[in-house]
């Protein structure tokens, strides 16, 4: 009998041994495509809100720049660990990876280049951040509606309200 008990212990703590570890939470194609392209989206939101930081002189868009970028450095660095943890590339393997989900919805290099040499620094900047935060929300929807972790989504529902909060926060500032 206690032969039987101590066999059966065992084969219970091999079985659990050999079984697949739980992984967490679901992990889809869309959740992996999405942090990927906004990783990359991110950074070129950093290299605008450091423009904006540095050169702006309206204190409330001054202000907002420095937020983005402190906010977008540590959503990227977030972003970068769930990569790691699912065991994925920080980047698509190729360069169109991501084009039959209708591409990344990118800020042109030509465009922050012209920016540092804007006369009219502040429009200029609020109207690149606003058309580039607009694509973060359209990245965002994509995310709340195909992917399949709830972590992800849940941010990805964070970013649309965000940045949509952003959004009207610059144009009222281009209105002044």
């Amino acid at each position: 009998m206690r032969g039987r008990r101590f066999l059966a212990g065992l084969s219970l703590l091999l079985a659990a041994a050999c079984a697949p570890p739980d992984d967490g939470p679901p992990v889809n194609a869309e959740d992996v495509m999405f942090v990927q392209m906004m990783v990359q989206h991110h950074r070129q939101g950093i290299e605008i809100a450091r423009l904006g930081a540095a050169r702006a002189t309206d204190p409330e868009l001054k202000t907002l720049t420095a937020a983005i970028e402190s906010t977008q450095q540590s959503e990227v660095e977030m972003m970068l660990r769930w990569l790691h943890s699912w065991d994925q590339p920080l980047t698509p393997a190729s360069a169109g990876a991501h084009d039959h989900h209708g591409g990344m919805p990118e800020t042109d290099v030509k465009q922050i280049q012209a920016l540092k040499r804007s006369r009219n620094f502040e429009y200029d900047l609020c109207n690149l951040l606003i058309a580039h935060q607009d694509d973060a929300v359209q990245m965002a929807a994509a995310e709340v509606s195909g992917g399949a972790n709830p972590e992800v989504q849940k941010w990805a529902a964070q970013v649309q309200t965000s940045r949509k909060g952003q959004i009207d926060l610059m144009m009222e500032l281009i209105k002044k």
